[in-house]
């Protein structure tokens, strides 16, 4: 018997970082000017509030008789981000002060602030996401909205064999499908379709029938009418789906209310976790750790901890993060299990996962070639958000607000201002201040989490931030969907609002969220368009899997699956529109080819920090400091053992954020191999 496969679809498409490209983003580098090479250390970033972030670094110019002066320059810049290459480029930059130490010719500190001026703010540095993740002192944790959220547990199945766990939004709606005696069931992303009196399910290669949709008695069948073949077959063409053959006829769970699937391969088999009283059930797709001294289960869903003593139906108990047992925290990095550590307070993981959650996806928006369709089923309907003076037009496939006399609507992370409901709409350079007030119990509440940094006559600068697809915190980690079930609209069409449970979604730290189904990419029909399970434009699940499980190795979420179909797109939803953006984060180097240009400073050590007073501090290969001066008579002085310590701090920021970017590179490249040879892994 097999466990039921993992959906692993690809999170990475586009060019690859060549070898070039990685080592741009290697640290020092340098500019050369004229007869002056300036050598630029990793910065050191102090805050990062929106897409402004300030910070420091070291540097050195040497001129063309090798004399070396050493220095440290402040800056505040704009970030252009790009979250599916994790590559930001440092924009707009400012230079609000340049140190020389022991320098005290004034005419020669003017001299070399000029140089560095001159050459920095026309140039654009481009920065790993990683390291800033990794290095940045604060971020203005204050600035994340905080969300009310349910954390009532969904209904938990249990079961030791494999089955299919098939999700039906409500009630069932049944529509009739023209010029056939069919009719579908249209609420749910599975294929189902009722034929006079009996209900055909397809999944994968096999087919199932029941007398009743929600009863769990369905049975494989291989007589299947004509008609319901032939429109099966033209379904899925639609969406590009092709069905994979399964090894086994899994059994079949039918459910209108947000439930969860967990499965062992057999009797549960358990392994210690180093060092801890912890048991890991290692037959699973699912993360559950044994707390031998209560006896207790924890299960992990969607970033929140529920327990119950017994692995049974029923019975579980939302955890708050922070009455989790200690041991969670000593869980060894190097175990498989370690991927639950992003959802355990106060570990790295978790602190990178919070600033993860709070850097913006960017993006420049023309204002004349952006555009968006707004459509209803029928006249437009709206209806008041509790707390505010907003409407949110309930009969639209799109996120429509009506704020005071003025029409929003918020499409692909941009967002759009007309006079009337159903439009034209125009790109909108203000955000109404009213939507941060949008309760979690709305269905439109992820609009408050794209903003509107700045604009010109031409253009729009817009950002997003991971709670636009529903990734919040809560408790010192990050948690994936509100909780809350949102009622669809039924009319002529089905307008499906974003769920939380129902897919066994996982936190991936470079994917965001993804999640298993448990089950092959055959059973699924929905189109990736209709976002049944996040907000408009979310295209991480459905496409990127989570290598979690033991067919799988759990990989600890570092590498992609690969793609199916037409599912490889873009995480970067401002690169799934069609037009209007002139640039969705990243190096745009069109715009800069005139402009100075870096280059790895190769065979330099990156080992010079700047203090805050603007010192500059050495470590060398055996982790001795010493501070560097521009005086020949006292080249090196030893540091204080505070200053020691915050130095060793922040070598061990840089060292982690570096490693990290080179973790992600390589398995960048690795899945891009992997999809070329169109190998699959089970």
């Amino acid at each position: 018997m097999r466990l039921s496969l993992i959906l692993v679809l690809s999170l990475f498409t586009g060019n690859l970082f060549s070898q070039a490209d990685s080592t741009q983003l290697d640290w020092p580098r340098e500019i050369v000017q004229g007869k002056y090479t300036i050598t630029l250390y990793q910065p050191q970033l102090e805050t990062l509030i929106e897409n402004n972030l300030e910070g420091r670094m070291a540097l050195s110019i040497k001129d063309d008789k090798e004399a070396m002066t050493f220095g440290a320059l402040w800056f505040k810049v704009r970030l252009s981000t790009d979250l599916e290459t994790r590559v930001a480029v440092l924009e707009k930059m400012e230079i609000p002060a340049v140190k020389f130490p022991d320098v005290d010719n004034e005419d020669n500190i003017e001299k070399l602030k000029k140089i560095i001026i001159d050459n920095l703010e026309a140039v654009k540095l481009e920065v790993s996401l990683d390291q800033i993740i990794a290095s940045v002192d604060s971020v203005a944790m204050d600035h994340i909205v905080a969300e009310k959220l349910n954390n009532t547990p969904p209904n938990i199945y249990f079961r030791k064999e494999s089955t299919v766990l098939v999700s039906i939004d409500g009630d069932p709606k049944l529509k009739e499908i023209e010029k056939t005696k069919l009719s579908e069931v249209v609420n749910t992303p599975f294929f189902i379709i009722q034929k006079k009196k009996k209900y055909y399910m397809q999944g994968g290669t096999n087919w199932y029938k029941s007398d009743s949709l929600l009863s769990n008695d369905w049975e494989q069948t291989t007589f299947i009418p004509s008609d319901i073949r032939k429109y099966a077959k033209k379904k899925m063409d639609e969406v590009d789906t092709s069905p994979s053959k399964d090894e086994d006829v899994p059994k079949i769970i039918v459910t209108t209310t947000p439930s969860e699937l967990v499965l062992t391969d057999g009797e549960p088999a358990y392994q210690p976790i180093t060092g801890t009283s912890l048991l890991f059930i290692t037959n699973s797709e699912s993360d559950i750790i044994m707390d031998i001294n209560s006896q207790k289960h924890y299960l992990l869903l969607n970033g929140r901890w529920y327990s119950s003593k017994s692995l049974a139906d029923g019975d579980w108990a939302f955890i708050e993060p922070e009455t989790l047992p200690e041991e969670f925290a000593n869980i060894p990095e190097d175990m498989s299990i370690a991927s639950v550590r992003v959802s355990v307070p106060g570990t790295p993981e978790a602190q990178a996962a919070l600033y993860e959650n709070y850097l913006p996806q960017t993006a420049v928006v023309d204002r004349k070639t952006a555009t968006v369709e707004v459509t209803f089923d029928g006249e437009p309907q709206f209806e008041a958000i509790e707390g505010t003076n907003i409407s949110y037009a309930i009969n639209s496939p799109q996120t429509v607000l009506k704020v005071n006399a003025d029409y929003y609507a918020v499409d692909n992370g941009v967002w759009f201002i007309s006079t009337t409901a159903k439009g034209p709409f125009i790109v909108s350079d203000t955000r109404p201040e009213e939507v941060d007030n949008i309760p979690s119990t709305s269905p439109v509440n992820n609009v408050k989490y794209v903003y509107i940094y700045d604009s010109t006559p031409e253009v729009v600068y817009v950002g997003y931030t991971p709670g636009y697809y529903g990734s919040y915190v809560y408790g010192g980690v990050v948690v994936y969907g509100t909780g809350y079930y949102y009622y669809p609209w039924y009319g002529a069409y089905y307008y499906p609002r974003p769920v939380t449970y129902g897919f066994g979604v996982h936190y991936n730290p470079y994917t965001g969220w993804g999640f298993s189904v448990g089950m092959s990419v055959g059973w699924m029909t929905v189109s990736v368009h209709r976002s049944y399970w996040g907000a408009a434009g979310y295209h991480h699940g459905y496409r990127h899997g989570y290598h979690n499980g033991y067919h799988n190795g759990y990989r600890r979420g570092y590498a992609a699956g690969h793609a199916r179909g037409k599912y490889n797109g873009s995480n970067n939803i401002y690169k799934n529109r069609a037009n209007g953006v002139r640039n969705t984060g990243g190096a745009n180097r069109s715009q800069v080819q005139n402009r100075p240009s870096t280059r790895a400073a190769t065979g330099k050590a990156n080992n010079l920090y700047a203090d805050r007073n603007g010192n500059i501090n050495q470590r060398d290969k055996n982790g001795n400091w010493s501070q560097k001066s521009n005086r020949a008579t006292t080249q090196n002085r030893n540091l204080q053992q505070n200053q020691r310590s915050s130095m060793e701090k922040q070598y061990n920021n840089r060292t982690t954020g570096n490693a990290n970017t080179r973790s992600f590179q390589n398995n960048r490249s690795s899945s891009q191999r992997m999809r070329s040879g169109g190998g699959r892994r089970r």
